[in-house]
């Protein structure tokens, strides 16, 4: 007595039968039967039922008819076509006299939507730039995206680049020290994409063709606004437009005032925003720096001036008239 060896799965669905498999089923049904020792190269005959044991010889396989195989296979996709348009249907008559009510009210659409959790504002950005048919415009505060976060951006721009839509960005000085940054900038300029920075930005935004912008509702940006009223659009635009014209291309050498006195241009900006009573944190989120390295800034300005404390710090930034020399 022999044991058959056991059927290994093809991978590929019923739909997809193998050569093989298609070309012994064919054979089978000419022939009424076959021999187990001819299908062990398409195991998938078995597996998907399409031959069965011959109740009169165990070393031969019968082949169900297609029209049984079919039957089999149909039934259940009919049932859930079936379901699925019960549900269409029962789906359609609920809300079919709030259709009605719409029709009448003829109310704008929502001016300011509020987006709360990181997937559903994902996915309304990704309805408008589906949507868009012109231009983009973003604003990306902070220093350089990880290298997850610039593949997606890659991935995401693709369809942008194809359709030819314009886009600008704007990222901070920051930025500049990022390598991956800079290599999506240099993938980006196949397209109609810019990428400029500035050493100061806004929080977060984005618009698409002027219609549709999107900002920040909390620090953690996990809610966010939609906003589609034109006039609110149109002054964020402007906003951008404006920062715009003061940003310096990426691609291009770092736009900083050269140093003077041993203090550089980035280290008058902190200067600047500690006389106007910021933080640390608060100052490093608006440069887009870690808070350690603003911190080492501060001290590097203390040790220009000869600071022996944070109080006596800012009289000597006030007394040095190194923040005259920004204008």
């Amino acid at each position: 007595m022999t044991t058959s060896s056991p059927i290994r799965a093809h991978p590929h669905s019923m739909a997809d039968l193998c050569d093989e498999g298609k070309r012994l089923y064919a054979s089978a049904l000419r022939s009424g039967r076959i021999a187990r020792t001819e299908v062990a190269l398409a195991p998938c005959l078995v597996e998907f039922a399409l031959l069965h044991p011959d109740p009169d010889d165990a070393g031969w396989l019968r082949p169900l008819p297609p029209t049984a195989v079919l039957a089999q296979r149909l039934r259940p996709l009919e049932r859930e076509i079936q379901e699925r348009r019960s549900r269409a249907v029962e789906l359609t008559e609920t809300f079919e006299p709030f259709m009605a009510i719409t029709a009448q009210d003829r109310t704008p659409v929502h001016a300011i939507t509020v987006l709360e959790g990181v997937k559903r504002i994902n996915e309304a950005i990704g309805v408008a730039t589906a949507e868009c048919q012109t231009e983009i415009l973003t604003v990306q505060p902070g220093g350089g995206r990880s290298e997850a976060i610039l593949t997606e951006a890659v991935e995401r721009s693709q369809g942008i680049i194809e359709r030819g839509i314009t886009m600008r960005t704007l990222y901070q000085h920051t930025a500049r020290h990022s390598q991956g940054t800079i290599a999506y900038a240099e993938y980006m300029k196949q397209g109609k994409v810019e990428v400029r920075t500035l050493e100061e930005l806004i929080e977060r935004l984005m618009i698409f063709d002027r219609t549709v912008a999107f900002i920040p509702a909390r620090d953690d940006r996990q809610v966010a606004l939609e906003l589609r009223h034109p006039g609110l659009v149109e002054y964020l635009a402007n906003v951008f437009e404006q920062l715009w014209q003061r940003a310096a291309p990426l691609l291009e050498e770092t736009p900083y005032a050269p140093a003077t006195d041993g203090i550089t241009g980035v280290q008058r900006t902190i200067a600047r925003l500690l006389i106007e009573g910021h933080v640390d944190e608060a100052i490093a989120r608006r440069l887009g720096m870690n808070v350690r390295t603003c911190r080492s800034h501060i001290a590097k300005i203390a040790a220009a001036l000869g600071s022996g404390s944070r109080a006596q710090l800012g009289y000597l930034i006030a007394q040095s008239g190194i923040l005259e020399r920004d204008h």
